[in-house]
């Protein structure tokens, strides 16, 4: 048989495809895949949930992708670290629920193949995949030619979890009086890179190569810094049986919208902002970018990744633990009464 040659003229090419699959068979392997009942490159990943010793249990699914942070990887050609957000992104909206990831899935699109892009994206993805002890059961490539711009690509992520019913966070009882506990982030993760890039590289004209003084590193190496996994953190919790009444993970929206999502109607969040120091690299965009506090809290997380809600009784037991684990964790406001006309979430 011909290979595709004309197929390989209009932009995509198959031989190229094939190689690729091999690229993740063999970086698959470096994982535990416990479980996984199928083998890369077939058509769908199977995975039986009978190897897991579960009574009643609920499936978690989410999906995400890294967003205009890509378009930073590529100025650097430093593409390893967004393997480890797509991951995390989704990673860290599952476990909100109290869930154990299973599985992993990704999607990357490329106007044409780049091999060293796709090796590094996968190394990524794989090292993502381990901090949060779930499979890689497959995922897919496309070649769209003159989709994107040659040096560009774009990635999603879809992962799938498993939780006990009778252990499932729901926010359905969190009540007045409850702590907000808040898990230190280790940089912007994969939030606000449209408003990042038009601050520093577009009005500032700043060199992603720049060694920023309050920074103590360049401006790339902050910002490509991969989203932090909360998974080992949230499991040591669940495994000391502390009773988490609601989580939040503080992504787009920043801590104002993600926090809303979490509260019953008749609460509200009040947010001591003295709680916790921002980042440096979060005070550099406010006073670049001239952003006002408020949008900064909704933009950004602001060195809160992270946020669990407890009751008052077990709050120096859950800042022993993390501290044991070498992370941070602040007690960065309280669940008061909402009335009438009321924020949902309050900054005092």
């Amino acid at each position: 048989m011909k290979k595709a040659e004309k197929y390989k003229q209009a932009g995509v090419d198959l031989e190229e495809a094939k190689r690729l699959v091999d690229i993740v068979k063999k970086h698959t392997q470096k994982l535990p895949q416990k479980g996984v009942i199928s083998n890369i490159g077939a058509f769908a990943g199977c995975f039986s949930i009978n190897a897991i010793n579960y009574k009643n249990p609920i499936l978690i699914a989410s999906t995400d992708g890294v967003g205009t942070k890509i378009k930073v990887a590529c100025m650097a050609n430093k593409h390893k670290g967004i393997g480890i957000d797509l991951v995390a992104m989704c990673v860290n909206d599952i476990i909100t629920c109290g869930a154990k990831p299973l599985f992993f899935l990704d999607y990357i699109a490329f106007s044409k193949f780049d091999r060293k892009i796709f090796e590094e994206l996968i190394e990524g993805i794989v090292e993502g995949c381990k901090i949060s002890e779930c499979a890689l059961i497959g995922g897919e490539t496309a070649e769209m030619p003159n989709f994107y711009k040659d040096e560009v690509y774009d990635c999603a992520g879809f992962v799938v979890g498993i939780v006990e019913k009778e252990k499932l966070i729901d926010s359905s009882e969190v009540s007045i009086g409850d702590i907000l506990i808040g898990i230190e982030s280790n940089g912007v993760h994969s939030n606000g890179f449209s408003l990042i890039r038009k601050i520093f590289f577009e009005e500032k004209k700043i060199s992603p190569e720049q060694y920023i003084e309050e920074l103590k590193k360049t401006l790339i190496e902050e910002l490509l810094i991969p989203t932090k996994i909360y998974y080992p953190i949230i499991k040591t919790l669940l495994l000391h049986n502390i009773k988490i009444k609601s989580c939040a993970h503080i992504t787009g929206g920043g801590l104002i919208d993600n926090l809303e999502r979490i509260l019953p109607p008749s609460c509200k969040a009040v947010i001591k902002k003295d709680a916790w120091e921002w980042k440096p690299i979060f005070k550099l965009i406010q006073e670049l970018g001239n952003v006002s506090e408020e949008e900064m809290y909704r933009v950004f997380n602001c060195g809160i990744g992270f946020v669990v809600i407890v009751n008052e009784e077990v709050v120096e037991e859950i800042l022993n633990i993390l501290n044991a684990l070498g992370e941070k964790g602040y007690i960065i406001g309280r669940v008061e009464e909402q009335k009438t006309g009321e924020e949902k979430v309050v900054f005092i």
